[in-house]
């Protein structure tokens, strides 16, 4: 029995040795491999840091974005929680990536202290886009998603937008009033975008305007706007919507004000599909070349929500930027409100 345990152990002892000069082998080809790769060069620097900031929470375990949430709650009361929704997930169900809505169940367990009898529930009352990031409001029931609702139709809730826009807005503040259709985009690509469809359109002789029958199926589209502060060519704008057409910010800011949304790739063109085209001047703050534009994230920010109490005060909640949003305002010299009044 000895002596056969003795003659395996040297065939091991063989193996182990090969294992061994194989691992020694791998590792001083990854060194090789380490000294002889070309070092990274800025601007390949500047895509792997907005890559980090931007994609890390898509394509998580759903456990792994839960927990997240679970951490970036703002406030909870017994009738909602208010979440910082992280940039590039959405909402509602998608196939492609986790989206909110699929991990409310296991964020709801988490806030209940993981009982196993948990009869909680977590329902999105007012939603975000997929690359907006902010506040985002839950309800804990359905009675509450019907009173939001009914609050928000009657312009009860006030949510506030910080955006950068390439671009500076004249004037500094004022209202969009300008219904949006959807049109069809005809072209190599065809493709559908929300558009202006504006109540009235210049006259023939292109010194007055003419009142027009509005389209039957534009959405009525409302936006307050204000520049908080600007400088090397874009500005930080706080606006306020009214209503809740699809898009409306992002086609208000193009095409009514001309000033596209950073990082808005869908509206900064009308006819095609296609990176933002960046001036030189705002390529070289964002330390970025042209080529490289379609990793810019969207810079659309929900800043803060405030809801009407009904026993007690106001909820008012603000949320902070996300990480490429300050490092932008940074790189192009904009300050924040706050920072002005110190």
């Amino acid at each position: 029995m000895m002596v056969t345990f003795g003659a395996f152990t040297s065939h091991q002892h063989t193996g182990a040795k090969k294992a061994v000069d194989l691992a020694r082998k791998i590792r001083g080809e990854k060194s090789k491999t380490r000294e002889t790769a070309p070092p990274m060069s800025a601007q390949q620097r500047r895509v792997m840091e907005l890559k980090r900031f931007s994609v890390q929470l898509q394509n998580v375990h759903p456990n792994v974005l839960a927990k997240h949430l679970h951490r970036s709650v703002l406030y909870q009361d017994k009738d909602v929680v208010i979440v910082n929704k992280p940039y590039g997930v959405p909402v509602a169900d998608d196939s492609n990536v986790t989206s909110i809505t699929s991990v409310l169940p296991v964020l709801s367990k988490m806030m209940d202290g993981m009982k196993m009898k948990s009869d909680s529930q977590l329902i999105p009352c007012l939603g975000l886009e997929k690359d907006s990031t902010g506040t985002l409001l839950l309800a804990r029931r359905d009675e509450v998603v019907e009173h939001v609702l009914a609050l928000n139709r009657n312009n009860k809730v006030e949510r506030k937008y910080w955006v950068i826009t390439v671009g500076v807005p004249v004037p500094s503040e004022g209202l969009i009033d300008i219904p949006i259709i959807e049109r069809e985009v005809t072209g190599p690509q065809p493709h559908y975008k929300m558009a202006l469809s504006p109540l009235y359109r210049l006259n023939d002789e292109g010194d007055g305007v003419t009142k027009v029958r509005s389209h039957r199926q534009a959405h009525p589209a409302v936006t307050k706007y204000r520049v908080l502060d600007s400088s090397s060519g874009c500005s930080l704008v706080e606006l306020q919507p009214f209503t809740g057409a699809k898009h409306q910010m992002r086609v208000h800011m193009a095409f009514a004000l001309g000033c596209p949304i950073l990082g808005d790739h869908k509206y900064s063109h009308w006819s095609k599909l296609a990176p933002q085209k960046l001036p030189e001047r705002v390529l070289g703050k964002l330390g970025i070349e042209q080529s490289k534009v379609r990793h810019l994230p969207l810079h659309l920010h929900a800043r803060q929500l405030t809801l009407p109490g009904s026993s007690q005060a106001d909820v008012n909640v603000s949320c902070p930027l996300p990480k490429y949003f300050t490092q932008t305002l940074g790189r192009l010299h904009i300050t924040l409100p706050d920072e002005k009044q110190t």
